[in-house]
C-alpha cells in the first residue's frame, strides 16, 4: 500500500552508488496511494488495536485503598495440574506501594511500585504482565469491605466472595485466606506467610 522512492538530488537512488551504498545526500520519500476506504480501514483497525489495549489493561482504582500493609503473603499459582509457590512483600514507599515477589528460594521474579495509579518499573527484572495484573487483583482482593464500592463501583461482595465482573472472582476462607480466579487465567491460593512455607 506503500510505496517508498530514494532520490539523491534529482536522480533516482538506484544511480546514486548502487541499492546496499547510498550517500548521505539521499532523501527518502514516502508516496502513500491509501484509497479512502485503506485510510477507513487503517484507522478503524487502530481504534481496535488501541481499544483492545485499553480493555486488556487490569483496572485499577483511582486512588489507593487503604491496605494493611506492610504484608508477606504466599502465593500458589494452579493450572493444569502445576503449581507455582511465590513469596509476596507488598509495603509503603514513599507516596507508592512497591510489590516484591520471588520464589521460595528467594530469587526475584516481579518487582513493580504503584504510584499515583500507575504502575513502575521496580529494579533491571524484564516486564511480567502476568505478575502485574495479580498485583492489580490482589488489590481489590485486599481493599476492605467498606472501600469497595468507592475504590471498585461495578464491584459485589455477597458473604465470602466479591467480584469484579468480567476480571477477577475472590472466595475467602478468611479476610487474608482466599481463592482468586481470572477469567481467561490461572487460580491462586493466598495465604498470610508465616514462619514455615509449605
Amino acid at each position: 500500500m506503500f510505496t517508498v522512492v530514494k532520490f539523491c538530488g534529482s536522480e533516482p537512488a538506484r544511480d546514486c552508488g548502487g541499492s546496499g551504498n547510498l550517500t548521505v545526500g539521499c532523501n527518502t520519500v514516502i508516496a502513500s496511494r491509501l484509497t479512502p476506504t485503506g485510510i477507513a480501514r487503517f484507522l478503524l483497525l487502530g481504534a481496535a488495536l488501541l481499544l483492545s489495549a485499553c480493555a486488556s489493561r487490569a483496572p485499577l482504582p483511582e486512588q489507593t485503598p487503604d491496605l494493611p500493609l506492610p504484608l508477606q503473603l504466599h502465593i500458589q499459582r494452579l493450572q493444569d495440574d502445576q503449581r507455582l509457590d511465590w513469596v509476596l512483600v507488598i509495603q509503603r514507599e514513599g507516596p507508592g506501594i512497591r510489590w516484591s515477589m520471588m520464589d521460595l528460594l528467594g530469587i526475584p521474579q516481579a518487582r513493580q511500585k504503584l504510584v499515583d495509579g500507575e504502575w513502575h518499573a521496580d529494579g533491571l527484572l524484564p516486564p511480567n504482565p502476568e505478575a502485574r495484573e495479580l498485583f492489580a487483583a490482589l488489590m481489590f482482593a485486599l481493599t476492605p469491605k467498606d472501600q469497595l464500592q468507592g475504590h471498585y463501583p461495578l464491584a459485589w461482595q455477597h458473604g465470602a466472595q466479591r467480584s469484579l465482573p468480567e476480571h477477577w472472582d475472590v472466595r475467602y476462607a478468611q479476610p487474608m485466606n482466599f481463592e482468586l480466579t481470572l477469567p481467561k487465567g490461572p487460580k491462586y491460593q493466598v495465604t498470610p506467610l508465616s514462619g514455615d512455607t509449605p
